[in-house]
């Protein structure tokens, strides 16, 4: 995506879902207020109508790519939040290692320290359920693509919990090994959710991102 260039997937009167190229805030932080996906959102919405508003309903890493939700109304928003479990949301994930089991499910409880670096709380169940499945596509020497599906949506979830079973992502050097990779290999390639007004099922899915296929060096 260029500087303003938004890879819109679908846009209606209600919801307008994007495709988050790697390296972009989703929100603002305490140090960045423009670059961000929200910002570029608000820009062209405002350009249609200086009175259109938009509303974040979910958010991605900075280093994450892939689709995100947003709210034209804040009606739309709350129809969301009360309706997340429904959200259906995978993700591509290229791990460090051979993952040898076809498919798991990682149930842990996640707590945060004062520094916001996350981490599983082993002692007891103090912390927040985080739960994600995985399945295994394919096997390369060194690494592994797994398509992640998760229960809940924690911070940092899916990070943590790969690399507490000793496949972190391939370039997250926060939870997992110091690397030259120029990205985190974390993609959020499906949605599925009924629509908030007409109900209508809906359902939103990627490509193999480039990069990824440039690293597992095959076609998929």
């Amino acid at each position: 995506m260029k500087k303003d260039k938004l890879d819109i997937i679908y846009e209606d009167k209600s919801i307008i879902v994007i495709n988050k190229p790697a390296h972009l805030l989703t929100v603002s932080t305490d140090n960045e207020k423009e670059k961000t996906l929200f910002h570029q959102v608000m820009l062209y919405e405002k350009r249609k109508n200086k009175n259109n508003k938009v509303f974040i309903v979910h958010r991605l890493d900075y280093e994450t790519s892939g689709l995100v939700i947003f709210a034209k109304n804040i009606e739309i928003k709350k129809f969301f939040q009360d309706n997340w479990k429904s959200v259906t949301r995978k993700y591509l994930a290229i791990v460090n290692g051979q993952v040898q089991k076809e498919k798991g499910v990682i149930k842990s409880y996640l707590k945060e320290t004062k520094t916001n670096l996350v981490y599983i709380n082993k002692k007891s169940k103090d912390g927040l359920l985080a739960i994600t499945n995985y399945r295994k596509i394919l096997v390369t020497n060194k690494y592994s693509l797994l398509e992640i599906l998760i229960k809940t949506g924690r911070k940092n979830q899916i990070r943590v919990q790969l690399s507490d079973i000793g496949h972190p992502l391939l370039g997250d050097s926060k939870y997992g090994i110091k690397t030259k990779q120029k990205r985190m290999f974390l993609h959020a390639y499906y949605l599925k959710f009924n629509h908030p007004i007409t109900m209508e099922s809906l359902e939103f899915e990627l490509d193999v991102p480039n990069d990824f296929l440039k690293i597992l060096k095959c076609k998929i």
